[in-house]
């Protein structure tokens, strides 16, 4: 029969803490655990994260090549066949497609964010989808089926 007052930690679970610099008896005393000299075994001794002790520094030594374009456009895609299967499942009834659709059904992961339609899969019925970009191919599938597209400029 456990009673509250009678509970006890499992045995192991409780690990005793380190004392440092508490006399010589404790097994931590002395030089606390820092080594005999050094910038590390003084008091105040500070090291910034990444310092390396004079060594020339990782971030130094990597070679740096290449380029970031920080002007590049990062599209969110979405397939034909997507759009297909949102009216297969009749998650939307009406028949134009734009970003806040598309968000709610959770085919873009940002609202806001740019998205560019793609022509994989097939599509049966006329939408009118409005997005940043579309591929040839999409182009060609929305308006084969006689749907139209309408480009959002950003």
């Amino acid at each position: 029969m456990d009673i509250l007052s009678n509970l006890k930690y499992a045995k192991g679970s409780r690990k005793k803490t380190k004392r440092i610099g508490r006399g010589e008896g404790s097994g931590f005393g002395g030089t606390a655990t820092k080594g005999s000299n050094g910038q590390r075994s003084r008091s105040g001794a500070k090291f910034r994260a990444w310092f390396e002790g004079g060594q020339m520094p990782l971030q130094r030594r990597v070679p740096k090549r290449g380029f970031t374009n920080i002007f590049k456009v990062r599209y969110q895609v979405v397939d034909v066949s997507r759009l297909q299967k949102l009216i297969d499942d009749k998650k939307i009834t009406d028949t134009t497609i734009n970003a806040a659709v598309l968000y709610t059904n959770k085919v873009i992961s940002k609202g806001a964010a740019p998205y560019k339609i793609l022509g994989n899969g097939e599509i049966k019925t006329g939408l009118t989808v409005e997005a940043h970009a579309f591929s040839a191919s999409a182009k060609e599938k929305i308006e084969a089926v006689g749907g139209s597209i309408i480009k959002i400029e950003n």
